[in-house]
């Protein structure tokens, strides 16, 4: 298109030199009609020539059709051309950024189209996800919230079974709560969407708070114990250590203590180590631990007592260093009550 002018103008020349007054075909055509003129007279003599010559005619013709058809072809639209002349500056672009020929852009124009088609399939797959994830989300919710409802039934139940061991501990004006707090949607997890957590107040007037920061050592120990003693019923097997449970208290509260470390031991391997006769004096078995000086240094041993030497050693955490007559009679009182 950018060579119109030119072609147009040399179509021009050749249709002039062929088929013009003085071109080949007007000739032509005069040859042809001297020599049909004497044909008659050469005896055949010029039927060849004749021939050839309407040969080379019938091609005169054909290539003036021709020649007409091209210049009718020619386009000479200066648009187009420009259209035509940006759209291979595109196509060379892309062959740059592609670093490939001009050729090959059709094969990569394929094998973009297959690796779009397949991201678009993957966004429809990322839908099913999507819709598959949200269906098991609500299932989630769903769960958690049936579970949550037994957690608020649950601790209502503690809390008043908890409140109701707290007076013969020693810890009358205490309050204990089980507080359910929801959790934020990236805590959520195989426990729900909500946290469980111990509260307690130790006073009367006082707010509640969490109980490890709120009771000291004895409190917390007695806390515990009540914990205990009202999920005693749980079928999972277990062992129950407690480290002196009743320091602080005496009389009336320990052997409330004593009771109920009893009533645990009764379904759950319960050890406890205590300086309390009245806690000691429940207990199935008594095992004494005893730090003795050797050679190489104190060494501490346990050992199981028998009914004597059980009766001996409560007298002697009730009498102190000197073990009394009454201390023992007080001894066989708490172990045969």
């Amino acid at each position: 298109m950018a060579n119109v002018s030119k072609i147009g103008e040399s179509l021009s020349l050749a249709e002039d030199a062929v088929f013009g007054e003085v071109g080949a075909q007007a000739g032509l055509g005069r040859a042809l009609a001297a020599l049909e003129k004497v044909a008659p007279l050469a005896g055949g003599k010029l039927d060849q020539a004749l021939d050839a010559l309407a040969r080379a005619d019938a091609e005169l013709s054909e290539a003036n059709s021709a020649i007409q058809s091209a210049g009718h072809a020619l386009e000479a639209d200066p648009n187009l051309l420009q259209q035509l002349d940006d759209r291979l500056h595109e196509l060379r672009q892309q062959a740059r950024k592609h670093n490939c020929g001009l050729d090959d852009l059709p094969t990569i124009h394929q094998t973009l189209a297959s690796r779009l088609a397949a991201i678009e399939d993957s966004s429809g797959m990322l839908g099913k996800l999507g819709e598959t994830a949200q269906k098991w989300q609500d299932y989630y919710l769903d769960m958690s919230s049936q579970l949550d409802a037994s957690r608020k039934l649950a601790a209502i139940n503690l809390d008043q079974a908890v409140l109701a061991e707290l007076p013969p501990l020693k810890l009358d004006g205490a309050r204990f709560t089980t507080a359910i707090t929801p959790l934020g949607d990236a805590q959520w997890g195989p426990r729900g969407t909500t946290a469980v957590r111990f509260e307690a107040s130790t006073n009367e007037g006082m707010n509640a708070g969490p109980i490890d920061r709120v009771a000291s050592g004895g409190e917390l120990a007695r806390f515990l114990l009540a914990l205990k003693v009202c999920l005693e019923e749980s079928s999972h097997p277990r062992s129950l250590i407690f480290d002196e449970v009743d320091s602080g208290v005496g009389g009336a509260v320990a052997a409330a203590v004593g009771d109920r470390l009893s009533r645990l031991g009764a379904s759950t391997q319960t050890l406890v180590i205590t300086h309390s006769p009245q806690v000691a004096a429940r207990a199935n078995q008594h095992l004494r631990i005893a730090k003795t000086a050797t050679d190489s240094g104190v060494v501490s041993a346990t050992r199981a007592l028998n009914d004597d030497e059980r009766t001996e050693e409560i007298a002697r955490m009730l009498a102190g260093e000197t073990v009394t007559a009454e201390a023992r009679a007080a001894a066989a009182a708490l172990l045969g009550g």
